[in-house]
Formats: structure tokens, C-alpha cells, sequence
């Protein structure tokens, strides 16, 4: 195997990430191997170490590490025992952490329903979730996921699963986003706005 197939090897690795195109894969693994320093070596030791220590959390599916299992939020005792948030990958966790908003627990459904992607019911932990909600009892389940329509498509399903078990469903509030304006927002946007409207 000569060099340009190592490289394509390494663009095609790359180009299975989200957000990475085919194009956009080439140039990152020509600009690693053409790099003065040793990029492309600092980058096999961090996703080696990455591969040796970090993991999914049993319970919530969060990221964590082998020595941390379940993971720091699933084992802080100052969390809300009683709130449950379900979002689609374990990124969502930490965009939530950093608004320092919600304090209760996690749960990632690793995915949603889209059959368009090839990801239906089977892929996504409902059962973990359904055995949570039981052993851990929850008063309330938050159904942080997208606002596209598999997003959507799949807090229905998860909501209709949870019915008569005894726990409040809800979504976050949605609307016009903080420094947009109405001219820039889309038609549901606009009416989840309106139809969420609060009084001042």
C-alpha cells in the first residue's frame, strides 16, 4: 500500500463523522500527513487514549471514563432525582451542562427515528429508558430533542411509550431564538412561538 492509500484511508475514516464531507475529509488528512510538527501523531495519541479510556455511561449513555462508571452526573448526589432529560447524543449533555440551567438527571437515546438514515425504534435506548423511569422514579421526563421533524416524530413515540406510567411528559419551550428577529425565523418557529407566548 503506498502513501495516497494511507491517506485515502484516513479521508474515508474521517468522512464518517458528522459534518465531514468526502472533500473536506482529503484535505484534513493531506494537511495532518504535509504538517510541519507532528500533528498527525498527536492526533493517534489522543484518539488512542480516547479509544483506551473513554465510554458511554451504563446508566445514561453520557460520556465518562472506565474509572467513572456511571459517570459524575449520574452519581452526584446535589441532582434533581425526580427530573429526567432525554436528548438524541451525548453532545446534547454537555450543551445543556453549560447553560447551568438544569440540574436533574440524563438519559441519551443515541439517535432518533429516522428512516430516511436507516435508524428506526430499535436502534435508540427506550428499553434502558422504560426501566429508568420504573427503578429510578421519576415525576417527570423532559423530551429535549431536535425541532426537525425526526426530532419530533420520535418525542411523540417516546411519549406515547410513556403514557399511564405514572410521569409528567414534557419539551422545552421554543420560539424565536435570543438576538434574531421574526423576519429571520421560520413558519414553525413563529407559531411555537406564539402558541407558547407567556405573559409579561
Amino acid at each position: 500500500m503506498n502513501g495516497l492509500e494511507h491517506l485515502d484511508r484516513v479521508a474515508a475514516a474521517l468522512a464518517k463523522l458528522p459534518g465531514i464531507g468526502r472533500r473536506s475529509a482529503e484535505r484534513m488528512a493531506y494537511s495532518l500527513a504535509g504538517s510541519a510538527g507532528n500533528a498527525l501523531r498527536e492526533l493517534l495519541e489522543a484518539l488512542k487514549a480516547a479509544s483506551d479510556n473513554v465510554r458511554l455511561c451504563e446508566r445514561c449513555g453520557g460520556i465518562t471514563t472506565l474509572d467513572e462508571m456511571p459517570c459524575r452526573l449520574c452519581s452526584a448526589t446535589g441532582r434533581d432525582s425526580t427530573v429526567v432529560c432525554v436528548v438524541q447524543d451525548p453532545s446534547d449533555i454537555v450543551a445543556l451542562e453549560r447553560t447551568g440551567s438544569f440540574k436533574g438527571r440524563y438519559h441519551v437515546l443515541m439517535g432518533v427515528i429516522s428512516p430516511l438514515h436507516g435508524e428506526s425504534v430499535r436502534d435508540l435506548r427506550l428499553g434502558a429508558l422504560l426501566h429508568r423511569v420504573e427503578a429510578e422514579g421519576f415525576t417527570e421526563v423532559i423530551l429535549a430533542l431536535g425541532m426537525d421533524v425526526e426530532g419530533e416524530a420520535t418525542a411523540a413515540y417516546v411519549a406515547e411509550l410513556l403514557k399511564g406510567r405514572n410521569v409528567k411528559v414534557t419539551k422545552p419551550a421554543s420560539g424565536i431564538p435570543v438576538g434574531s428577529g421574526i423576519r429571520y425565523s421560520d413558519a414553525m418557529t413563529l407559531a411555537r412561538a406564539l402558541k407558547g407566548r407567556q405573559v409579561l
